[in-house]
């Protein structure tokens, strides 16, 4: 939904307004931002005895019938098909721990049927190993995925869709593999990595033909951290320097006018969108009014930058969740667990049934965002 002429001139008197005077304003700002919003809502506060530590919220375990039905939608969830574990030690990159719910899919279906997932949206993890590998052996590796996953969609079509994989250390053969699944039954998006090492690969040139072919093809891209990436080896680990890569991303894709590029290209950022809608004022404040750019008008505000992306809702806490949802909107909001390695969450209905959301806020976000999304 379009941002309202009067959104759009509270949006350009805002970034006139001081430090000083913004902070004083800051509840009223949030509250003109949110009313408009397509899909948003007012969503309380946890109970008190909820926030004594963060984990305590997101490890609840409701036994509501809603929390077990099977009606959501995961577009964050990770796998390892068999093929591609025996490829992976051929070339002398074993996985070191494999749990069997990531690579058996029929022991798969019980743990959704069990925990109310209805779909999975198959793709490999941060650990892909497409930089240690040689491009043409990342190309075979893409291959034995995506094959895997058309299996996979064949034998349970209303449980599994795939986002296809790319050899994204070599655009031409990440063009070629595209094409060869491009309209293959069950293959829903594209799965990439945030950077890889060290490379901001999505935004070089040689790469612009596989962004337009994603764009022509409806494919959202659903972005991920790498944990093999040289930037996530610093002491934080990956669960954290993830937060900072999907940040940079995002103010990249708004930065570099990737945006007004590809204006139908769709693009999902996992782990909430990391640290980006929180630094967003700043990104904004820093790209768009300080410098060369003081007193230009951007192509669009931030507020339908913000929108210009989907974001699940793994944030680890109601106040984050809450949050995320009244800047950018409930429909711009998917299910992401993160799949069960670490067992993130176990009850994706769960997480909704502890806000006060209407009843069609809760099935866009369960389902209604993702199915959009993916053309189902």
């Amino acid at each position: 939904m379009k941002d309202s002429d009067s959104s759009r001139t509270g949006s350009a008197v805002k970034s006139k307004i001081g430090r000083r005077k913004f902070i004083k304003t800051g509840a009223a700002v949030t509250a003109a931002i949110a009313a408009p919003m397509a899909g948003a809502v007012a969503v309380p506060w946890p109970e008190p005895a909820q926030q004594k530590d963060l984990q305590s919220w997101w490890a609840a375990r409701p036994a509501s019938p809603k929390a077990n039905r099977p009606v959501s939608i995961d577009m964050h969830t990770h796998w390892l098909p068999p093929a591609y574990t025996k490829a992976l030690v051929e070339v002398g990159k074993p996985v070191a721990r494999i749990d069997p719910l990531e690579g058996d899919i029929d022991q798969r279906i019980k743990w959704m049927d069990e925990h109310g997932v209805q779909m999975h949206l198959l793709a490999l993890s941060g650990d892909a190993v497409w930089q240690l590998v040689t491009p043409e052996q990342a190309a075979r590796l893409a291959q034995i995925v995506n094959d895997a996953a058309l299996e996979a969609h064949a034998k349970y079509p209303d449980r599994f869709v795939a986002a296809i994989e790319l050899p994204i250390t070599d655009a031409s053969l990440s063009m070629k593999e595209l094409d060869r699944m491009a309209g293959k039954p069950g293959m829903r998006a594209v799965n990439l990595g945030d950077t890889i090492a060290g490379r901001d690969y999505v935004f070089e040139p040689d790469f612009a033909p596989v962004l337009a072919r994603c764009e022509e093809l409806g494919y959202p891209l659903v972005f991920h951290n790498m944990n093999t990436d040289p930037l996530c080896k610093r002491p934080a680990g990956p669960g954290l320097d993830a937060a900072f890569t999907h940040a940079v991303l995002a103010a990249k894709f708004i930065g570099t006018g990737t945006l007004e590029k590809y204006p139908k290209l769709e693009v999902v950022l996992p782990h909430a969108g990391g640290a980006f809608p929180y630094c967003a004022g700043r990104v904004e404040h820093f790209m768009f009014h300080m410098g060369a750019n003081a007193g230009k008008t951007p192509p669009m505000t931030f507020r339908e930058y913000l929108r210009r992306f989907h974001y699940d809702y793994l944030t680890y806490h109601p106040a984050g969740l809450r949050f995320l949802i009244d800047i950018v909107g409930a429909d711009r909001i998917v299910v992401g667990t993160d799949s069960f390695n670490a067992k993130d969450i176990e009850y994706p209905s769960a997480v909704i049934d502890q806000f006060n959301f209407s009843a069609a806020d809760r099935d866009r976000i369960l389902k209604g965002n993702a199915a959009r999304l993916l053309h189902l």
